[in-house]
């Protein structure tokens, strides 16, 4: 029966890797294509660092407003059980399945300069759409539900039973949220925060539609890629590693903090 058992085990572990070759054999077939030299060059294109210094601005300036704006309602809904918070809860998710071509039309009609709010938002006639503002505005709403999902996940996992000492101490609302439920919540947030960052910097589709692909203004890392893979397959290969690496890195720190998470609790939790 062991052996049976074994075999079965291998049978599926071999199923099993079948996906995870399909998987890794196009990123390593990236890297394995290039020589040093070849990267070094697709570096050098005018295009690369035009669009790496824009997506670190974009990226930021979008990582600052989810976060800002995000973690109040991940605390919101975090405390929250009812029909509506739900209904919210779905509503923020919901860019995660919208189509990336789909968020970018949206978009151009709820903020373009024929939208649905331009008459509020643009009584002198100018624009976000097609400037670096709708970069950022694109990456807002493509990364926004990776950290608020992180951080209402991170809240929930506080003992309710801390905010209520702290309550009974006297401290405000307020106070328990910044002195009580952020800290200790601070790896959550952490990791949504690099998941959220990481998913503006790849944002494509949205950016193409609202914002164009205009070179020093609106053109980031990926839309860099799709120009230069029309002149230079070298500088799009060597954009697309960077983009990989700073993926991989950034896998890495999440893992690394959801563990140490997951090990506090562990220990917080043994008698």
């Amino acid at each position: 029966m062991s052996g049976r058992l074994r075999a079965e085990r291998v049978a599926l572990a071999a199923v099993g890797t079948v996906l995870v070759a399909f998987l890794a054999v196009p990123i390593l077939a990236l890297f394995a294509t290039a020589t040093a030299g070849d990267v070094a060059q697709g570096l050098r294109h005018p295009l690369v660092w035009p669009a790496l210094r824009l997506s670190l601005l974009t990226t930021s300036a979008s990582l600052a407003v989810v976060v800002v704006l995000g973690t109040p309602l991940a605390w919101t809904l975090a405390r929250s059980r009812g029909r509506l918070s739900r209904a919210v809860e779905a509503v923020v998710q919901l860019p995660i399945v919208v189509p990336p071509a789909v968020a970018g039309v949206a978009m151009l009609l709820a903020f373009g300069r024929r939208g649905l709010l331009s008459g509020w938002l643009y009584p002198a006639g100018w624009s976000v759409s097609f400037t670096t503002a709708a970069v950022v505005v694109a990456e807002v709403f493509v990364s926004a539900p990776f950290f608020v999902q992180a951080a209402t996940s991170a809240f929930r996992r506080v003992d309710a039973r801390l905010l209520v000492v702290a309550r009974t101490f006297g401290a405000s609302p307020l106070r328990v949220f910044f002195r009580v439920a952020l800290p200790l919540s601070a790896p959550g947030l952490a990791a949504g925060a690099a998941m959220s960052w990481a998913r503006s910097l790849g944002e494509f589709g949205a950016t193409l539609m609202f914002a164009g692909n205009l070179e020093g203004r609106t053109q980031t890392l990926p839309l860099a890629i799709y120009t230069a893979l029309e002149s230079d397959l070298r500088a799009a290969q060597a954009l697309s590693m960077v983009l990989v690496v700073v993926a991989f890195a950034l896998l890495l720190f999440v893992r690394a903090v959801l563990r140490r998470s997951t090990e506090a609790e562990r220990l917080e939790a043994a008698p």
